[in-house]
C-alpha cells in the first residue's frame, strides 16, 4: 500500500458535502439573491477552511508515515543485525553475502564456520527449490558441528526477480540443538547392552585334561573373561558350568569393538595341561526395545555364532548382524549323542508326516545330492512318500542323475518347484540339506509354504538363516552334509540297507568336498567313509563320477594359465564367455589353482545368466568363505561361492580385490 492510498483511507472525504452547499446556495440565488449572499460567503469559508485542514492533515500523516518507515527500517535492521538465532544470507553456491552479530559470536574464527556454510549449502545444492517458486521454506535435517556446538539448518529462499525463479538468495538460520543431541547421545550411552558368552567344546576339553587340573583351568578363564568385562561396571554372571551372561551400558561397547574383542585371543593364550585350545563364543544384544528382547538378541546371536563354528563374537542390531573373530578352524567334536539325538527326532517327525519333500541349494552339487538321495532311503524304510525337489540340473550332477534315472525305483524322485508346491499339505515335512539360507534354496517359496521344515548343514551360519524350523541339524565341523546324513542313516535303523547308487552317491559328496580327503578331514568323516564302503561302494565307480573329458580339461588349463596373482599367494582368474558350463569350469578351475605352488587361496570368476559367479578355494590358511560373505556370498573356510546379480566381469574382479585387501587388514590388525 503506497502513501496517496493511506492518504486518501486517513482524511475523510468532505469535498461531496462542499458541493451540495453550492448547489443549494445556487438555488437560493434563484429564488432570491438577497438571501444567496450570506450563503455564498458561508460556502467560500468551508471551502478554504477543508482546503487549509486537508493541506495540513497530508502534512501530518506524511511526516507520521515517514517516522514510522524510518523506525520499522531501523528496528529491521536491528532486529537483524541482533537477532538470537544464528542468520546467513547467501548464494546458492554457498558464497556468504552478509551475516550477524550471533552468527559472528559463534566462532573466533569466522573463516571455519564460513567455510563449513559454503560447504552445506554447496552439498545441499541438488535438494534445494530453487526451481519451485511455490516453496520458500525448506527444513535441512543434517547438522553442522561448530566447535563443539550442533545446529540444524532451516533455509529460506528470497527471489531477487520475480520474473527469474533461478535469481534467488538463501537465508540460512541456524538452530542450536546441542543440548537435545547430547541428551540423545546420553540416552544411547546408558542404553542396556546383553550379552551371553560361551565356552566351545567345553565337554571335549575337560575330556583332554587329568582331573586335578580341571578346576585350575576353569579357574583361569573365569578370572580372564571377568578382568576383560570389568571395565564397564556392569554386570557379570556365571550362570551354568560353560555360559557366562553380562549387562552393562552401551558406551562401552564401542571401546570393545575398537579392541576387536581381544578376549578371543587372550583364552587361547591358556596352557594348564589341555590338550585343546580354548575358545569362546560370545552374542551381544542391543538398541532392542526393553533388556529382553536385547535378552533375545544376545541368543540369536550367540546361536549364530556356534552355528559358524564359535571362536567369534556376533552382535544383533536391531535387525543387523556384525561378525567378529572366526578366524580358528573348526574342531571336530568326537561325542555322537547329537548325531543319535537328531536321528531319532527326524524318525519322529517322518513318521507323523503324510510325505516328505527334500530340497538342496540352488544348482545343486554331489553333496547335496548326495545327502538328498541318503534321506530318501530313511525316508522310504519309514514307508512314507519322498521327493527330491529339483528345476535345474547343472553340470556337477548331469552324470549322477543320469545314472539316477535309468533306474526304475527313482522312476518319480524329482519334483519340480511348481509340482512340489502343489504336494505340501499341513502333514508335510520339508528337509532342506546343505544349506540354511532361505534366498539360496532350489526353491525358496516352498519353505514358505511348509509347516515343518528340518535343516541338515554343515556350512557356517549366516545371518539370513532359515527360521522357525522344527528341527536343525548345523555342524560346521562336518566335512559335508552326506557326513552328517551317512550318520544320521546308522541311528535311523541300525537294519537300513542303503542301495549302491545312494551309497556312492553319499560318498562323492564326502570326497568332493573333502577334496579326496584331504581337507576339513577328521575321525568321524573316515568313520562315515567307512561305513558307506560296508553298504557296498566302488571307489572307482565314484571316480568316474568326476572325470573330465579332454575339451573340458582343456577349458580348465586355460583358465589356470590366464590366473594373475594377488596378495602374493592369492590367484584370480576368469572364466571365457565362450565356455559351456562355466560354473562347472570354475569350480575346478579354482580346485586346480590350489596345486600350483605358492599360492594358498584361488578364485575364479564366471558369467551365468547376466550374473557373475565366484568360485572360492582356499588350504585352509585364508578363510575364503569371510572374503565371499563381504560380497553377498558364503559357504565355508576352505570352499565358498558368490552371486553378483547386476554386474560385469570386470567390476565384480574389482570387488573381490577390494574385499581380499579388506581381509588381509583385519588378519594383519592385532586382536582380530
Amino acid at each position: 500500500m503506497d502513501s496517496k492510498k493511506i492518504l486518501s483511507t486517513l482524511i475523510p472525504q468532505v469535498s461531496i458535502h462542499i458541493w451540495i452547499i453550492l448547489m443549494l446556495t445556487v438555488v437560493i440565488a434563484v429564488l432570491d439573491w438577497m438571501v444567496a449572499i450570506p450563503c455564498f460567503i458561508l460556502f467560500a469559508y468551508l471551502a478554504w477552511h477543508n482546503i487549509r485542514t486537508n493541506y495540513r492533515r497530508k502534512a501530518e500523516i506524511s511526516e507520521f508515515i515517514e517516522n514510522l518507515n524510518l523506525n520499522i527500517d531501523t528496528a529491521t535492521k536491528d532486529t537483524l543485525l541482533n537477532f538470537p538465532m544464528p542468520l546467513v544470507i547467501s548464494e546458492p553456491d554457498g558464497s556468504i553475502i552478509w551475516y550477524n552479530s550471533s552468527f559472528r559470536d559463534i566462532s573466533e574464527h569466522t573463516e571455519i564456520f564460513e567455510n563449513a556454510v559454503k560447504s552445506v549449502v554447496k552439498e545441499l545444492r541438488s535438494e534445494l527449490p530453487v526451481d519451485n517458486p511455490d516453496r520458500k521454506y525448506m527444513p535441512i535435517s543434517r547438522q553442522i558441528n561448530i566447535n563443539g556446538r550442533h545446529y540444524n539448518v532451516l533455509i529460506s529462499i528470497a527471489r531477487r526477480d520475480p520474473q527469474d525463479i533461478t535469481s534467488c538468495i538463501l537465508i540460512l538460520y541456524f538452530i542450536d540443538n546441542t543440548e537435545l543431541v547430547n541428551l540423545k547421545q546420553t540416552y544411547a550411552d546408558e542404553r542396556i547392552v546383553a550379552g551371553i558368552c560361551v565356552i566351545d567344546n567345553y565337554d571335549d576339553l575337560m575330556q583332554s585334561m587329568e582331573d586335578p587340573l580341571k578346576p585350575q583351568i576353569l579357574a583361569e578363564i573365569d578370572k580372564r573373561v571377568v578382568k576383560w568385562i570389568s571395565f564397564t561396571n556392569g554386570i557379570i554372571k556365571k550362570y551354568e558350568r560353560d555360559k557366562y551372561l553380562f549387562i552393562f551400558e552401551q558406551k562401552y561397547m564401542k571401546e570393545l569393538e575398537e579392541k576387536k574383542f581381544e578376549i578371543l585371543d587372550s583364552v587361547k593364550e591358556i596352557n594348564i595341561g589341555n590338550k585343546l585350545p580354548v575358545t569362546l563364543s560370545i552374542g551381544f544384544g542391543l538398541n532392542g526395545g526393553t533388556l529382553a528382547e536385547n535378552l533375545g538378541f544376545a541368543a540369536a546371536s550367540i546361536d549364530l555364532a556356534l552355528g559358524r563354528g564359535g571362536d567369534q563374537v556376533v552382535l544383533k542390531n536391531g535387525e543387523n548382524f556384525s561378525f567378529f573373530g572366526g578366524k580358528s578352524r573348526e574342531l571336530e567334536k568326537r561325542t555322537k549323542v547329537k548325531a543319535r539325538v537328531i536321528a531319532y527326532a527326524l524318525r519322529e517327525l517322518i513318521d507323523q508326516s503324510d510325505r516328505v519333500l527334500i530340497m538342496g541349494h540352488e544348482n545343486g552339487d554331489i553333496d547335496s545330492l548326495g545327502a538328498s538321495l541318503g534321506l530318501y532311503r530313511v525316508v522310504r524304510s519309514r514307508s512314507k512318500d519322498a521327493y527330491i525337489v529339483l528345476n535345474k540340473i547343472n553340470p556337477t550332477i548331469e552324470k549322477l542323475v543320469e545314472m539316477i534315472r535309468k533306474d526304475e525305483e527313482y522312476a518319480d524322485l524329482f519334483l519340480t518347484g511348481s509340482e512340489a508346491i502343489d504336494l505340501v499339505t499341513r502333514k508335510t515335512l520339508l528337509i532342506v540339506v546343505d544349506n540354511h539360507r532361505r534366498s539360496f534354496a532350489e526353491v525358496p517359496e516352498l519353505i514358505d509354504e511348509s509347516e515343518q521344515t528340518v535343516v541338515i548343514d554343515h556350512h557356517r551360519r549366516g545371518a539370513n538363516y532359515i527360521q522357525d524350523t522344527v528341527l536343525t541339524y548345523q555342524e560346521p565341523y562336518a566335512s559335508s552334509t552326506s557326513e552328517l546324513v551317512t550318520e544320521v542313516v546308522q541311528y535311523i535303523d541300525e537294519k537300513l540297507k542303503l542301495n549302491q547308487i545312494e551309497a556312492e552317491a553319499l560318498y562323492a559328496g564326502i570326497v568332493v568336498d573333502t577334496k579326496n580327503f584331504t581337507f576339513k578331514t577328521g575321525v568321524r568323516t573316515f568313520e562315515a567313509a567307512s561305513y558307506l564302503r560296508r553298504q557296498g561302494v566302488d571307489t572307482v565307480a565314484v571316480k568316474r563320477l568326476f572325470q573330465n573329458d579332454i575339451e573340458t580339461y582343456s577349458k580348465i588349463s586355460a583358465v589356470v594359465s590366464s590366473a594373475e596373482l594377488i596378495q602374493g599367494d592369492i590367484a584370480i582368474s576368469v572364466c571365457g564367455e565362450d565356455i559351456d558350463n562355466p560354473q562347472l569350469i570354475a569350480a575346478k578351475a579354482a580346485d586346480e589353482l590350489l596345486n600350483l605352488s605358492g599360492i594358498a587361496a584361488s578364485f575364479v570368476l564366471c558369467s551365468v545368466d547376466g550374473e557373475v559367479w565366484i568360485s572360492g578355494r582356499s588350504l585352509g590358511e585364508i578363510n575364503v568363505q569371510m572374503i565371499l560373505e563381504k560380497l553377498g556370498g558364503g559357504g565355508h573356510m576352505s570352499v565358498a561361492g558368490a552371486q553378483l546379480p547386476d554386474t560385469d566381469i570386470k567390476d565384480a574382479k574389482e570387488r573381490l580385490k577390494y574385499a581380499i585387501m579388506n581381509y588381509k587388514e583385519e588378519m594383519a590388525k592385532p586382536n582380530t
